[in-house]
């Protein structure tokens, strides 16, 4: 009798957690607290972050959740370097034995992510490697050899077809005006600094990388990484901006002509060109310190098979206290980017819990940096407390809309993985149709904490509000154009980014139904969501498939 009443307390408990789903009024109220001045708009390793953290384990295990960071504990700590370009003593090109003085900002914009107390390179040839990439799946190698250990790097922004036409070789090679990871400025950084360079210009122009120079020049010369051994610390001494009207400049005073080459990197033969008798100098004071952080890490544990995991992620980190906006605001709060995710993924553990324990294990991963980099998921991912080989998906939530419901939703990162075909499956039977993102060019696929975790081989969805115009109910596309011009242009990454009472969490309410429904599944599943064939990401997973037989 007595069990049978513990059993009947049970069920009493849990039912309405399973009948009232996704809570508006819930994620409001977690909303408003986390963009509350208690946080201080939560910057990593700020004075925000305790509260923020101790809020969050707090509310993490009230629900029941078990800690689920190493060790039983709720955090992950996370060291981010943190570097500060400072005092400038040389900073420039040297073309035919003219020196040509530059200006942090104006010609280039450059940080550094060694921990080192100069940033110095002492007239460095100057060699332009065309779009830096380096896809032997697609047949395109834009190095053919060159050495480029001891030179700085010129590399253009964006894939080798975005700008091809029908006769170049890289015409519809790199997936058109849809941006591949070989396009992204964090990528080319990367293979350059594999490669031995010691600097790394990317020449600027605003449709290729997304947004204008005012964007470029907004760090201000700060720049943060995860902290890193000394054999693993990358090899440029300098990386950034090249400005393109600098770039146009000095290639005419090296006898070369930038559009021309800009031409011929988009040809299968283009072979990296020297910049004949140009150099490159700087040396440039650098403030560095570690700064400890958090990931924050909770988990559902699996019935049959505890050591697969789906895992559901958010960042809580915004950008803190900074210089007084027009109206004189100073705290940048963070409301939407990404205390509205945050909400979502603690209302998707309320239902979970409420349900039968899955057949595998369920993270919920709430991370620091990624207004820094994506360094948390980026630690986690190098540091993973569950085996990426056995994590079977990511769902990321990153930014929704607010402005009501939706005939449709938004596909980040079109062609990649069959959690795609999922969600189009899912969608449907809320009434809605799947809609590819607005801008594919600007490659908002490799730009949240899911891609950590995706160019390690995990499959992986994004949810992100600002990726294309919802099709809304009232009002349509327009509508959801409108919504996301106001957000965009006015309050991403502002002080203005705050809990408004004029937000409409129904579409909200559908995007989070819509991934809770999926993660589900995939929680409940023997099978293995799988990366398409043309995904620069399957090659990564196929080394470790024997694991998941």
């Amino acid at each position: 009798m007595l069990k049978t009443l513990s059993i009947l307390a049970l069920l009493a408990t849990a039912t309405p957690a399973l009948a009232q789903g996704v809570d508006p009024v819930a994620i409001t109220k977690s909303v408003q607290d986390l963009s509350s001045d208690a946080f201080q708009g939560r910057a990593p390793g700020g004075p925000g972050e305790a509260a923020t953290i101790a809020y969050l384990v707090k509310r993490l295990a009230a629900l029941g959740l078990e800690p689920g960071a190493a060790d039983g504990t709720w955090t992950q700590t996370v060291p981010l370097l943190r570097t500060k370009l400072s005092d400038t003593t040389r900073f420039g090109v040297s073309v035919g034995g003219q020196a040509q003085r530059w200006t942090r900002g104006e010609q280039a914009y450059v940080w550094s992510l060694q921990p080192k107390d100069q940033a110095v390179i002492e007239a460095a040839p100057l060699v332009f490697v065309g779009y830096g990439v380096s896809a032997p799946e697609r047949g395109w190698d834009d190095f053919k050899g060159v050495d480029l250990h001891g030179k700085v790097a010129v590399v253009l922004v964006n894939d080798p077809d975005f700008e091809a036409v029908k006769g170049d070789d890289a015409f519809g090679k790199f997936g058109g005006r849809t941006m591949t990871y070989y396009g992204r400025w964090t990528y080319k950084f990367e293979e350059l600094a594999r490669r031995g360079a010691i600097g790394a210009l990317i020449v600027h122009d605003t449709a290729g990388a997304g947004y204008g120079w005012n964007v470029v020049v907004s760090g201000q010369g700060e720049a943060y990484d995860i902290a890193r051994a000394p054999d693993t610390i990358t090899s440029l001494r300098l990386q950034g901006w090249l400005k393109g009207d600098a770039a146009t400049a000095l290639f005419k005073s090296a006898g070369l002509d930038l559009s021309a080459l800009r031409a011929a990197a988009r040809q299968k033969r283009f072979t990296p060109v020297a910049l004949k008798g140009a150099s490159f100098s700087a040396a440039i004071a650098v403030e560095h310190k570690i700064v400890e952080s958090h990931n924050v890490l909770a988990r559902i544990p699996g019935t049959a098979a505890p050591d697969q995991t789906v895992m559901f992620g958010a960042h809580w980190d915004a950008y803190g206290v900074g210089a007084p906006d027009k109206d004189g605001q100073t705290m940048r709060r963070g409301a939407n980017d990404d205390a509205l995710g945050v909400a979502a993924l603690l209302e998707i553990a309320r239902i979970l819990k409420a349900e039968p324990a899955p057949r595998r294990t369920i993270a919920f991963a709430l991370w620091t940096a990624e207004e820094r980099g994506l360094l948390g998921s980026e630690y986690y991912a190098t540091h993973p407390v569950y085996p990426l080989e056995k994590t079977a998906a990511n769902l990321t939530i990153d930014i929704l809309q607010t402005a009501g419901k939706a005939k449709d939703a938004i596909l980040v990162g079109v062609g990649q993985d069959s959690l795609q075909d999922d969600m189009a499956r899912v969608a449907a039977t809320q009434g809605r149709r799947v809609t590819p993102e607005g801008l594919p060019e600007r490659g908002l696929f490799y730009r949240a904490d899911h891609f950590s975790l995706a160019k390690r081989g995990v499959p992986v969805l994004l949810q992100m509000g600002i990726a294309g115009a919802s099709d809304l109910e009232q009002g349509g596309a327009a509508a959801g154009q409108a919504w996301i011009d106001a957000y965009t242009g006015k309050c991403y990454h502002q002080a203005c980014d705050a809990w408004s009472p004029e937000w409409n969490l129904a579409g909200a309410k559908q995007d989070i139904d819509l991934m809770l429904t999926i993660g589900r599944e995939v929680a409940n599943a023997s099978t293995w969501p799988s990366w398409k064939a043309t995904s620069e990401f399957k090659a990564i997973r196929d080394q470790s498939a024997a694991l998941r037989k």
